[in-house]
């Protein structure tokens, strides 16, 4: 299993493409050597959709915007504000996928799809999954021996320059009380194993998370819930009217010059307090030369490490909300020396962060 596409519903398609081009360096996607295909799955460009396509490293998002309110995206943003409708994995087997969420109650949105160019086929279908997202599960193959050509690894390719190279995690907010059964929701259906887990309190407020990762180890996703009624995912829950996607962290090879870039291009980010270097540098054996603490410290990146494999570093920085409402941002996150996990550290400082941030708005 991996991520194929995660599909944004926006208010302007067109303009969000732009957004995409202009801030985080993704490439529009040519109609002729992407964008058909995916249209032809989804079956969401037509009269009354707009969609456009972007693409960096093996990163796909499709962005879609009503064109008349028989759309169903006008009905999405009658409902929330603009986000993550549908997270898309290619998988192996659809109609086992499909007859395993059956088998324990998913609710199948589109049935199984087929569709054949040579001896190439696609078999796709929907489900729905929590709130009002949707996973399409994506099956590609070949009628003979003969090795099928994977287009997103021939576009990673294409795009390796990009400063953003694949999806890391995705976050799912749930609302108090459903952690445990979005948890065996994911496991059932689609089975995901349970990982990491954390419970971030400040004096304020707090959660409870569950790492969720497929079976495979290629797909991460943390499930959020909210344990005080000022949390700042309970804030999200209200404002986007139910669960849903609280952000997508995005894998970078140099996040330090990335975010100089993103910063440049005019993307804001949530800000770390100076404080938080100082203490830093008390801890012991820290693995950064004091050039590259500052450059970290400069564009306010956090940094976490287990001692016990301490040259493992995890980099992480969080965007503000992009749609101007407190609830979907990106993460970038960078992973030296193959570290593993979420940083327990830095998701402390990042519900930090976001708690200031609702201080701001006086909703906390």
């Amino acid at each position: 299993m991996k991520i194929n596409w995660v599909h944004f519903y926006v208010e302007d398609a067109k303009a969000w493409r732009d957004w995409f081009v202009s801030h985080l360096g993704f490439q529009t996607v040519e109609s002729s050597t992407l964008l058909n295909p995916f249209i032809h799955i989804d079956n969401e460009s037509s009269f009354h959709t707009c969609t456009e396509a972007v693409k960096s490293g093996s990163v796909c998002f499709l962005l879609s915007s009503p064109l008349l309110p028989i759309s169903p995206v006008a009905d999405f943003l009658c409902k929330h504000p603009p986000g993550v409708a549908d997270i898309a994995f290619a998988i192996e087997d659809v109609e086992a996928a499909i007859a395993r969420a059956q088998a324990y109650g998913a609710q199948v949105l589109q049935p199984i799809q087929h569709h054949q160019q040579g001896n190439k086929y696609i078999k796709w279908s929907k489900i729905a999954a929590w709130g009002s997202v949707t996973h399409t599960l994506i099956e590609r193959g070949s009628l003979t021996n003969t090795v099928l050509e994977d287009a997103d690894n021939r576009e990673t390719l294409v795009s390796a320059s990009s400063s953003i190279t694949a999806i890391d995690h995705i976050v799912l907010n749930v609302t108090v009380g459903d952690l445990e059964r979005a948890v065996t929701w994911y496991e059932k259906i689609l089975d995901f194993q349970p990982q990491q887990t954390f419970k971030i309190q400040t004096d304020r407020s707090s959660l409870s998370s569950q790492v969720m990762v497929s079976r495979c180890g290629n797909v991460q996703l943390p499930i959020n819930e909210p344990t005080s009624p000022n949390s700042q995912i309970q804030e999200f829950l209200n404002v986007n009217q139910g669960p849903g996607i609280q952000h997508i962290a995005l894998r970078t090879v140099n996040i330090v010059s990335a975010i100089a870039q993103f910063r440049a291009c005019g993307l804001s980010f949530l800000p770390v307090p100076q404080t938080y270097y100082s203490q830093i540098k008390e801890r012991r054996e820290v693995p950064l030369t004091g050039e590259e603490l500052e450059a970290i410290a400069q564009q306010e990146i956090l940094v976490d490490w287990n001692p016990q494999t301490p040259h493992a570093l995890l980099l992480q920085i969080f965007t503000q909300p992009i749609f101007g409402q407190p609830t979907f941002f990106f993460e970038f996150i960078e992973r030296r020396r193959q570290a593993q996990g979420f940083g327990e550290g830095n998701f402390q400082a990042l519900f930090e962060a976001i708690e200031r941030e609702q201080m701001k708005r006086g909703a906390c």
